[in-house]
């Protein structure tokens, strides 16, 4: 019924993904369940993919992108970003419709 090599040869574990790293976690950020526990390097990941510009000063990372007011600055909390700070993040790419197409 199926040809040898299909798709259904693979056990469900071993199906090729093809979402990037970078949309995993643009959904975990745009999902909102875990912002106590997303990590720093993660939100700035996602912020130098988008095409925002960081400054560093101290132990504040400033991000600013063209065409967008608002001016964003992450600290560390530990390993983590500081949940107010992912929420922060959350509205600026929601009102800018940032991340997506549509």
């Amino acid at each position: 019924m199926y040809a040898a090599g299909s798709v259904r040869d693979y056990p469900r574990k071993r199906l090729p993904v093809l979402v990037s790293r970078f949309e995993k976690l643009l959904f975990q950020l745009l999902r909102g369940t875990s912002d106590a526990n997303f990590a720093f390097e993660d939100l700035r990941a996602i912020l130098l993919h988008l095409g925002f510009d960081e400054r560093t000063r101290g132990s504040h990372h400033i991000f600013r992108r063209p065409g967008i007011e608002e001016r964003i600055t992450l600290q560390r909390d530990g390993k983590g970003a500081k949940p107010y700070q992912v929420r922060q993040v959350r509205t600026v790419i929601l009102r800018h419709k940032l991340g997506g197409e549509g």
